[in-house]
């Protein structure tokens, strides 16, 4: 019997499929229908759920992106003041050497100004005081010079006339000795003064 009531249903279902179908819907509907209502309803709310938190998250993530962005903007800014400020320390830092350098240079130039002069000064009274003492130590030897020239003068005179005196010593000396010896002579006209 039972296998009659399957083979009738078998028939059935090919006799009318459209039917059958539908019937098995609703036992499909009878069994798992409020089931299924209850999974529509879970994966509506689901869906609404995941949609919901999408759009929060979305904007959420719209919020901290634009955090970020103005975060960001502010750091860009502040770097920018940042460096711009060293850029400007640096420029003037550059300029305060600069003219420290000018300022070193002007120094040094005048102080070799100063020397230079100093040193013209030196070498015109270094000239100067070599000028006097050679003039002086040339006035000194023309002295001693004439000095000694006039002493070589009155020495010689006094040699000169010291062998005058001897010259005429040793004419008497030898006149003395050649009358002692009788060997001298008087020419003739010595002698007739001497008689006379």
């Amino acid at each position: 019997m039972t296998t009659v009531n399957l083979q009738n249903t078998g028939e059935q279902t090919r006799t009318t499929e459209p039917d059958s179908t539908a019937s098995l819907e609703k036992v499909r509907d009878l069994l798992f229908g409020v089931q299924m209502r209850d999974f529509d309803r879970k994966f509506a709310r689901l869906e609404e759920r995941l949609v919901q938190d999408t759009s929060e998250l979305r904007e959420d993530v719209k919020k901290r992106l634009a955090s970020i962005e103005q975060l960001l903007g502010r750091e860009i800014e502040s770097l920018n003041e940042r460096l711009k400020a060293e850029h400007d320390d640096r420029t003037a830092s550059a300029a305060n050497l600069s003219r420290q350098f000018e300022d070193a240079g002007r120094g040094f130039e005048k102080r070799t100004a100063q020397i230079d002069d100093q040193l013209a000064r030196n070498t015109r009274e270094l000239r100067q005081q070599i000028h006097e003492q050679y003039q002086q130590l040339s006035d000194e030897l023309k002295q001693k010079a004439n000095e000694i020239l006039e002493r070589l003068a009155r020495e010689s005179q006094e040699l000169r006339s010291d062998k005058t005196d001897r010259a005429s010593l040793a004419a008497l000396l030898t006149e003395m000795a050649m009358r002692l010896t009788d060997d001298f002579r008087l020419p003739p006209s010595a002698e007739l003064e001497s008689r006379g």
